[in-house]
């Protein structure tokens, strides 16, 4: 066996170093794996579930130059922080100079989820500077021995956004030595995930220390989202942990979703007849059941309630007392005039229909209801429904069960259950396990659906990771023995002559 190490910066909740700790590789008889030696992020709680995911170290950085920090936080530093030094990255490494350098820096500033003036501020570009600040302190801290592979991942709009930080970043490369390539992929197509995630990514390799080629990961075939959740019990399964609880919605956005159909957004709610439109209630049997007074009741259950019914849990009194109003709570046919509506408060209960018209236009892909035969869209930080593609027309429909506060099931028209994606699938999407290797189901660090989200949503496909350090384990252990060897999949990093590098697609080698 044959080790190599790897550095992560900006690391996450360490997506890529699993996929990276998991891929091995074979040349000539010598097996290769990597050794993560450190991951490096600000946020305690993405180190916690960095170290637990890995079993690897992680180190909590802030990469901030002091300008940037205030330029970003709007104030001062605390009197016990400072700026982060090229010893400090060494000594969080333990001395050792890593392989392989992979860093994926905060795309919040790069990315089309913010207002292009947002992001041109001068907080987002503070954010964005960390590219090039990354980079430099890790060149300082690893320059006499510089890595073999130098990586970096992030949303495609940083080629526009942050045109002017990757010219510094690749004029530091050069200057070091590095030849490298920039361009675009799927980490759905490379991992084979059930997601389609655009992402960019520019890798660089050291020549004086490697002599072969970087060649492409093979493309697998996308798979559906129903391949994937479809495995994983339904939510609030109480053995899958916090992390698959069900979203809990207002009744007109549970009504909202079930009528957009599957691969719609709010859009489509513009368009609906929605005059001609009715929901219609399908209690199982016994639910909202009367007994009669003159008779045997039927067997009393723990879970028996009115609200909610789910068995006999009323009775026809024939007792009413004068002072109670006669027209409270009284049922109408669907087909015949209602009585006249008072000033009396309604119950609790869904006695009317809510509007699925929209009193404000949200943006692309929001209620966007996915379609479970598909790939799903780009898992993002912001992960809920209101902003983005967090819902899928499930086939799967509830069974009425004893659970308290169950949500609302509205069979749409397609004979599906539109529903909000949990966390834990959402995760399951990005290529996480849903079950850890002691059998407990994943779960990050803290109670936050919406910090879990936006972690789960900054993160490398693992999967996508893997296949990726696959091809540089091959081309380290290649260079390792002073040899070359040819692939078959398009190379991804050529050698010094632009000319030369331009022949080579998106696709693999053209010549």
């Amino acid at each position: 066996m044959k080790e190599f190490t790897v550095l992560h910066l900006f690391s996450g909740i360490g997506g890529a170093a699993l996929g990276f700790q998991q891929a091995v590789s074979e040349y000539k008889g010598m097996v290769g794996r990597f050794r993560t030696l450190a991951g490096i992020d600000v946020d305690p709680e993405a180190c916690q579930d960095f170290r637990t995911l890995t079993g690897a170290p992680a180190v909590e950085m802030d990469l901030f130059s002091r300008a940037d920090y205030i330029a970003f936080h709007g104030h001062e530093p605390p009197a016990d922080w400072r700026e982060v030094s090229a010893e400090d990255l060494l000594a969080a490494t333990g001395g050792e100079y890593p392989d392989v350098v992979f860093l994926s820096p905060p795309c919040k500033g790069f990315t089309g989820l913010l207002p292009e003036k947002v992001a041109m501020s001068e907080k987002y570009q503070a954010l964005n500077r960390l590219v090039v600040r990354g980079l430099a302190l890790t060149m300082q801290a690893f320059g006499e021995d510089p890595p073999s592979i130098i990586m970096l991942e992030n949303v495609p709009r940083i080629t526009s956004r942050g045109e002017w930080l990757l010219r510094q970043v690749k004029r530091l490369l050069r200057r070091y030595g590095y030849v490298f390539h920039e361009g675009f992929h799927c980490c759905g197509e490379i991992g084979g995930l059930a997601q389609r995630r655009k992402r960019y990514l520019l890798i660089a390799r050291l020549e004086k220390k490697m002599t072969a080629f970087v060649y492409r990961p093979p493309s697998r075939r996308l798979k559906t989202i129903g391949e994937v959740l479809g495995k994983l019990p339904l939510p609030d399964d109480p053995s899958m942990g916090p992390m698959h609880r069900l979203p809990r919605l207002q009744w007109r956005t549970w009504v909202r979703l079930a009528l957009i159909p599957p691969g719609g957004d709010w859009r489509d709610l513009e368009h609906l007849d929605f005059e001609n439109l009715r929901l219609k209630h399908t209690p199982r049997t016994g639910a909202y059941q009367v007994a009669m007074w003159d008779e045997p009741c039927g067997t009393v259950i723990g879970s028996a309630r009115v609200q909610g019914s789910n068995g006999v849990a009323a009775i026809a009194d024939p007792r009413v007392p004068e002072t109670w109003r006669t027209i409270a709570f009284r049922v109408v046919r669907w087909e015949e005039p209602g009585p006249c509506i008072t000033g009396a408060r309604f119950g609790s209960g869904a006695l009317a229909v809510a509007d699925p018209r929209l009193g404000c236009r949200p943006r692309s892909g929001s209620y966007k209801v996915q379609a479970w035969n598909e790939p799903a869209a780009t898992v993002i930080g912001a992960g809920d429904i209101h902003a983005g593609a967090a819902a899928v027309a499930d086939p799967r429909i509830p069974t009425d069960d004893e659970r308290p506060n169950p949500p609302p099931v509205i069979i749409a028209l397609d004979g599906t259950w539109h529903r909000p994606l949990t966390t834990l699938e959402l995760a399951v999407l990005q290529g996480f396990p849903a079950v850890m290797p002691d059998g407990r189901p994943l779960t990050l660090v803290g109670k936050s659906d919406a910090r879990w989200r936006e972690r789960i949503g900054n993160a490398v496909p693992p999967p996508t990771a893997r296949a990726i350090g696959e091809q540089i384990l091959l081309a380290l252990l290649v260079s390792s023995q002073g040899e070359w060897a040819l692939g078959n999949t398009g190379v991804w990093v050529v050698g010094n002559n632009t000319e030369r590098m331009s022949l080579f697609s998106n696709e693999g080698a053209r010549s």
